[in-house]
């Protein structure tokens, strides 16, 4: 048995899982089931107060259902870190195209809350299929850019473009204002990474800055929005949940209250959810929310660092796009609950409660495991995404 296990975790190790073992980076598969682990421990300080308030018997009712995501999402993001580069283009292939499929027949079929229709209910789960949109459209774009780049006849920029304007149509449908910003942050940074001409990329932020002028105009409740965040509201737009979430936060102090001894948790709807933050503020304090923002800091900075590392294009634009989305969504979330910027229900990547996050974020980690494991050349060039220069114009 000793041999065994010695010989399991050996460098020398030719099975699947010991070549596996042996390529990933440790560091970031570490850290992320570090964060895996305190979204389950969260959800334990959470579920109670959610629990009461919408009436379930049990207190611990989310933290349940949180346990079984996070397994499952776990798992999701181990068995997809052992993909090939070909494999995670055939997981993005499919994702984008069932999520597409479902966003389609959300008017349709999907259930309705706070105004928007992103959700298709079934079997006591709510799907969300935009969640999984992101990571495989990230992969997808940036196979396009690469394609373009080899300057083979393939419109890679126009397609990439129109998985790009598809995805950002269907979200306006929905509607789902805050994960359109994303996705169109997260485009243009592959947009910048796969190294374009200036001139592209001034004209892609001329076109996006136009686009949220017409949406600010258009959805009644962004604006609304907006001007409450600035103080020119009316009261239209409730500021309960973001007022409760800066008292917890304040009282939480250096140290917090203590596990399970939070109050301002009992009144805010989303406490579980969007605004999960501040419950880490209140109960553990300052230290462990400095630590927390650490933590995802620190995955995100050195995924970026392993992406810019990698030889091929592909990989290199794909891997960062996908430690951008998870950076971009976490400052979204950790800004919203301190009254930074106007609410954009946004989750907190691996420590809000809610399936098809933990789900989504598992396959986005996932696949940025596998894009950046050493596998044989996969670093054997140091030069940037830009250093190769650029056949997109």
């Amino acid at each position: 048995m000793t041999f065994t296990t010695q010989h399991a975790f050996a460098r020398t190790d030719r099975s699947r899982f010991g070549q596996w073992w042996w390529t990933t980076d440790h560091w970031l598969l570490g850290s992320t089931l570090m964060l895996v682990g305190l979204g389950v421990m969260m959800s334990f300080a959470s579920s109670p107060a959610a629990a009461a308030r919408i009436g379930y018997h049990d207190p611990f009712h989310f933290a349940v259902r949180q346990c079984a995501f996070a397994a499952l999402g776990a798992a999701i993001l181990l068995s997809v870190s052992t993909l090939s580069a070909r494999g995670v283009k055939r997981v993005a292939f499919v994702g984008y195209g069932l999520s597409i499929l479902v966003m389609m027949i959300l008017p349709l079929l999907g259930h309705a809350a706070k105004g928007a229709q992103r959700w298709l209910e079934f079997g006591g789960f709510s799907l969300q299929p935009s969640e999984f949109l992101k990571p495989c459209l990230m992969i997808l774009v940036a196979w396009m850019f690469a394609e373009g780049r080899k300057g083979q006849g393939v419109p890679g920029v126009f397609i990439a473009f129109g998985l790009y304007l598809l995805s950002v149509a269907l979200l306006l449908v929905q509607p789902d204002i805050g994960q359109t910003v994303l996705i169109t942050v997260a485009f243009g940074a592959a947009f910048f990474m796969a190294g374009v001409p200036i001139r592209w990329i001034m004209g892609m932020g001329a076109v996006a800055s136009g686009g949220f002028i017409v949406i600010y105009l258009t959805f009644q409740h962004v604006a609304a929005r907006f001007h409450k965040f600035l103080g020119h509201g009316d009261g239209a737009i409730d500021t309960h949940q973001v007022d409760k979430a800066a008292e917890a936060i304040r009282a939480g102090g250096f140290f917090g209250r203590g596990p399970g001894e939070g109050v301002m948790k009992r009144h805010v709807p989303d406490l579980h959810t969007d605004f999960i933050y501040s419950v880490a503020a209140e109960e553990y304090g300052l230290i462990f929310s400095l630590f927390l923002i650490s933590l995802f800091g620190f995955v995100v900075v050195r995924g970026m660092y392993k992406a810019m590392k990698l030889a091929d294009p592909f990989e290199q634009v794909a891997a960062a796009g996908l430690f951008v989305l998870l950076g971009e969504q976490t400052f979204i979330n950790v800004a919203v609950n301190l009254n930074m910027i106007p609410t954009k229900g946004m989750t907190l990547p691996f420590i809000s409660y809610g399936g098809s996050s933990m789900l989504a974020m598992g396959l986005t980690l996932g696949l940025a495991l596998a894009l950046t494991r050493r596998r044989p050349g996969a670093y054997a060039s140091t030069e940037g995404p830009a250093a190769a220069g650029s056949a997109l114009g």
